[in-house]
């Protein structure tokens, strides 16, 4: 069964930006865009870098390691060399705190 988990707090992550927060030995990329949050697996599904690492443009994550772009809000993989999506978790801000849904 899912549940949300506390894992920043809105403070932690400024406008434009990423965070890697690790859950039950998962590692999560945390976003902030425009002010929404957004979650994402932190691993490229091309290589193992981390997403949250990369520059965000828009809606769009690009990776550090060899440039495969991912859509922040959806997962979905909009450039090489990756070819697979990345998982997205819903979040939710309770006061100042962020969690997501494992």
């Amino acid at each position: 069964m899912s549940e949300f988990i506390k894992v920043a707090k809105i403070t932690d992550i400024a406008e434009g930006k990423g965070m890697c927060v690790e859950v039950n030995d998962k590692k999560i990329g945390l976003f902030n865009l425009g002010g929404e949050i957004f979650a994402i697996d932190d691993i490229c599904t091309h290589a193992h870098a981390s997403l949250s690492e990369g520059d965000v443009s828009g809606d769009e994550i690009t990776c550090p390691l060899h440039f495969a772009s991912f859509n922040i809000r959806s997962g979905e993989c909009t450039g090489p060399p990756a070819d697979e999506d990345v998982a997205t978790y819903p979040v939710r801000v309770m006061g100042d705190d962020i969690e997501i849904e494992i």
